[in-house]
């Protein structure tokens, strides 16, 4: 575990711990769900945050992932949970950003030089089209290899290197047109 997500750790295997099992889950289901869970969690929570979920919301959206996986763990194939992982991610990523109302860009005040450039990136990914954003966040932030990652998506391995040169030139279009709005900013 990285220690980003303590507590939405010691959530998922506090019953674990304490010997209780879901009653809804049979022992084998819930032993392969803890097993996921334990495998993946950091995994979703990366994934989640980088496709722009908010830090303070991430926690509630990992627990409406691992909420899907439960409840469908029977129709998830061997082998296939880290795609359904992702897919269900994506999926919760996509309703909660339609869901907001508005996207907060921190002031200046509250963030250092870090949180500036973690902020930036968050915006930029945001703004980039899902199936570039998937790509992109898979390939060069959880450095998965072109395989893997069209082997997650379902898609051609020719598919992923073509989405991921339209994502990289996307995203250095992006970055770019925002320093020139700042220094154009700051030069008034």
């Amino acid at each position: 575990m990285s220690g980003a997500q303590p507590a939405l750790a010691s959530m998922f295997f506090a019953s674990a711990a304490e010997g209780a099992e879901d009653p809804s889950l049979t022992r084998v289901d819930s032993r392969r769900f803890r097993q996921i869970a334990g495998a993946n969690l950091d995994f979703v929570w990366r994934c989640l945050r980088r496709m722009g979920i908010p830090n303070g919301d991430v926690d509630d959206a990992v627990q409406q992932v691992f909420l899907v996986v439960a409840s469908k763990l029977d129709s998830i194939a061997q082998g296939s949970e880290r795609a359904f992982l992702f897919a269900t991610a994506s999926d919760e990523a996509h309703h909660q950003m339609m869901q907001a109302d508005t996207v907060h860009d921190p002031s200046q005040e509250e963030l250092t030089d870090q949180l500036r450039a973690r902020a930036l990136m968050d915006h930029v990914l945001a703004e980039m089209p899902d199936d570039l954003r998937e790509v992109f966040v898979l390939f060069e932030l959880e450095e998965l290899s072109v395989a893997e990652v069209a082997d997650l998506l379902a898609i051609p391995i020719g598919t992923v290197g073509s989405r991921l040169r339209r994502a990289r030139e996307d995203f250095h279009d992006r970055v770019r047109r925002i320093k020139a709005t700042m220094r154009h900013k700051g030069a008034k």
